[in-house]
């Protein structure tokens, strides 16, 4: 069975058990409010007792219906997807909206403890409801983007892109961001608009990725591609079964009065990652004794 798919019935499990619990909440708070003749003459001395039990019956019912939604459209998913097709994105996505769900539930409840009809306050803050959506518009348009993309197969969490002059591994997809991590460990935060406003590449849709080397070398001194080309290549011919070396290409990308920037790039498998580190340090050193003994030329 396929690694993710255990690990999202494995988390299925502990929600069948929490949603067990939640049940026999439910139905304690039930039989308080409605089916126990000693309480209701307490309950009626202190109505504010009452509401606040209203609302958590409320909460925990609207919590229980939107976890049994949870259920039934992620067992409809693994069925219907094969193991290696599954992806951690749906299953995110169907995450972020119950958790959606689950906040406009806390906030209608809290309205309930305190004795407001959420109905009638809504109605009567139409106005600052409008100017809250207004202010509020870009982050309303990051979330829906977020979902866009959790439902999508364009973008996986594992996946290695590059947004912008950004690249790195996808580590998560939230309602506002989307977290990369990059080759160097730092953790780079994109915003949803973003991501789906700018070009993008994924390396990993294919079974290689190219990697990419920019180098300024200075333009007062002979600039000779040929034996640069031969001798990074040569290096690449070591690691055959990670890189493809007939594929590896050395460009000069701009021209300037006194430098010159270069480009060298080649394609690498995808999920090479310990030869990839090790092949970078080594072209980045032959690059450095290059460009140090033309400087001594």
């Amino acid at each position: 069975m396929n690694h993710v798919k255990s690990s999202i019935q494995d988390k299925e499990n502990i929600r069948r058990r929490n949603f067990a619990i939640k049940l026999i909440i439910f139905f304690g708070l039930e039989f308080l409010y409605e089916g126990s003749d000693l309480l209701t003459p307490f309950l009626d001395d202190y109505p504010l007792l009452t509401h606040v039990i209203r609302a958590l019956i409320f909460l925990t019912s609207s919590n229980l219906i939107i976890s049994l939604g949870g259920f039934v459209t992620r067992r409809i998913y693994l069925r219907k997807r094969d193991d290696y097709k599954v992806q951690p994105n749906f299953i995110l996505g169907v995450d972020r909206i119950a958790g959606i769900l689950n906040s406009i539930a806390l906030l209608i409840s809290l309205m309930l403890a305190f004795g407001i009809r959420p109905l009638e306050f809504l109605t009567s803050i139409t106005i600052v409801a409008a100017a809250i959506a207004l202010l509020t518009k870009d982050y309303i348009t990051n979330i829906v983007n977020g979902l866009i993309m959790m439902f999508s197969d364009q973008l996986e969490i594992g996946d290695k892109i590059q947004v912008g002059r950004h690249t790195g591994f996808i580590r998560d997809i939230t309602l506002i961001n989307l977290v990369l991590k990059n080759d160097s460990g730092e953790i780079i935060l994109i915003p949803n608009n973003m991501a789906l406003t700018t070009d993008v590449v994924n390396f990993s849709k294919n079974n290689t990725h190219q990697v990419i080397f920019d180098v300024e070398m200075s333009a007062t001194n002979e600039i000779h591609l040929v034996p640069l080309e031969e001798k990074l290549v040569a290096i690449l011919q070591k690691s055959k079964d990670t890189v493809f070396p007939e594929g590896a290409q050395l460009n000069v990308l701009e021209r300037k009065a006194e430098t010159v920037l270069v480009r060298f790039q080649f394609p690498i498998k995808t999920g090479e990652k310990a030869a990839e580190i090790s092949l970078k340090k080594e072209i980045n050193q032959a690059l450095i004794d290059w460009t140090h003994e033309q400087r001594k030329a």
